[in-house]
Parts: C-alpha cells; structure tokens; sequence
C-alpha cells in the first residue's frame, strides 16, 4: 500500500489549494478514504471522509463550506480542495484508507500546509 499526498504549500489567508493523494498497492475503488491533518503541538484531526464510490461525504464543522473532498477512481486519486484558507487550517495533512483513520502508521507522508500573512 502506498499513498502519496502533494499539493500543499504557503499561502495567504483567503487563498485556495488543492491537495491530492496517489494511492496505488491496493484497491482503490472498493475503499473508503479520508483526509487527517496534524497542526504543531495538536492532536490528529480527521478533516474529510469519502465513500469508495463518492457517494457519501463528510467534512468537519470547521471546514463546511470550505473544503470539498473528490476522488477519481479510474486515476486512483483522493483530492481535498481547500477554499478561503485560515491560519489554523496549517497542518501536514495526511490521507489514509477507510472512512475514518486513527492509525498514523498507515497514513501517507503528508504534505505541507501552511497559511499566513
């Protein structure tokens, strides 16, 4: 199994990035999937879930309205646009399998997000 997150960058509040996740070892299209980000000195925090077939989202209160999880399945791709950026949307932000992930072992490497002014 291997996921690879890119995308991510500094930016100014206000500001739209969009991060994608290659996935590929598994079967990408049979599984849910998820977005997890971790800011400096906090917790992990699940951000957005998908089911396999893009059917179901979910995104958090923090992030309605802002944030939009996609995924391609003939590409084995998970996106997450992000809209409006905040400074406390900083984070690595990670994708992992299923429609939820506590398990930083299984996460990819993550990519960088950072937004301030």
């Amino acid at each position: 199994v291997q996921l690879v997150e890119s995308g991510g960058g500094s930016v100014q509040p206000g500001s739209s990035l969009r991060l994608s996740c290659a996935a590929s070892g598994f079967v990408f299209e049979y599984n849910d999937m998820t977005w997890v980000r971790q800011a400096p000195g906090k917790r992990p925090e699940r951000v957005a879930s998908i089911s396999n077939g893009g059917e179901n989202t979910y995104v958090i209160d923090a992030v309605k309205g802002r944030f939009t999880i996609s995924r391609d399945n003939a590409k084995n791709i998970l996106y997450l646009q992000m809209n409006n950026l905040k400074p406390e949307d900083t984070a690595i932000y990670h994708c992992g399998r299923g429609w939820t992930n506590s398990n930083s072992a299984s996460w990819g490497p993550g990519t960088q997000v950072t937004v301030s002014s």
